[in-house]
């Protein structure tokens, strides 16, 4: 069985959201007794969806640049690029997700312990995704319409993810980028990064390969306080790879490779 075209299918997807059928649904809970990489996949499926809804100009840098080559094994120039602080989005993209996907959630697990109470008795959930689960209930609102309008959006053959690497010192760290490509933005998860230091800053950059460019898309400056560690940031580029640097407060004009966090190449598959 090959793994990751199961994983790529959507199929898990839809079994959070409890869409499959009785069946279906009892296959997918076989496979995941079989294969880590299955269940593991379903739990950071649900976990994007639950942390999804709480919610310059350039010069030369040659040893910087040489750096940034060594990383990506790419030979070519590029420019430096203006620092603009992340912000938040004027509508409340969290909170209107964070209704749609407590129904997609509620409405799955309603729907499988209705069709199959044997599945239910063998399902093992942990104390904290019960808790978790009953909270995104509890503050539910009938608002199915937004939660498959999300459900859409995951699915959505535009919407690439792409995986984020430790790197370096930092390799037990991680991200994730959702790129909406048609709305020119993508949603970063950087749940897998440390609180920065005092007076240090993550920053975001956009790099494409040929030329070798990367370009700030921006610094996190509200890390701390964001609970949900997900951000939605404007992206006009024609990305080739992600990266995330620890950086000076307020950013740098172009990246310092010793502080690489994280570097992902955008999957063209």
């Amino acid at each position: 069985m090959d793994i990751n075209a199961y994983i790529s299918s959507g199929i898990l997807e839809l079994y959070v959201a409890g869409s499959l059928s009785e069946k279906e649904n009892a296959e997918v809970y076989t496979l995941m007794q079989k294969h880590p990489e299955i269940l593991q996949e379903v739990l950071e499926i649900e976990t994007a969806i639950v942390t999804l809804t709480a919610s310059t100009s350039q010069r030369n840098n040659n040893h910087i640049l040489n750096t940034v080559k060594q990383e990506l094994g790419i030979d070519n120039d590029r420019d430096d690029t203006k620092v603009i602080p992340i912000t938040k989005p004027k509508y409340n993209w969290i909170a209107y997700t964070g209704w749609a996907a407590s129904i997609v959630l509620a409405a799955g697990l309603f729907w499988s312990l209705n069709q199959n109470k044997q599945l239910k008795s063998d399902i093992q959930v942990t104390e904290t995704q019960q808790s978790l689960l009953e909270t995104q209930i509890e503050f539910s609102k009938n608002n199915l319409e937004e939660a498959q309008t999300l459900i859409s959006v995951l699915r959505d053959d535009t919407i690439l993810k792409t995986p984020l690497a430790g790197q370096g010192n930092f390799a037990d760290t991680y991200a994730k980028v959702y790129w909406d490509k048609d709305e020119k933005r993508i949603f970063l998860d950087v749940e897998g990064l440390p609180d920065p230091p005092e007076g240090k800053v993550y920053q975001v950059w956009s790099l494409t390969l040929n030329p070798l460019t990367p370009t700030s898309l921006g610094t996190i400056d509200d890390f701390k306080t964001d609970a949900n560690k997900i951000f939605e940031i404007k992206n006009v580029n024609t990305s080739e790879a992600f990266g995330i640097t620890l950086e000076p407060a307020g950013g740098s004009p172009t990246p310092t490779m010793e502080q690489l966090y994280t570097l992902g190449v955008v999957s063209t598959s």
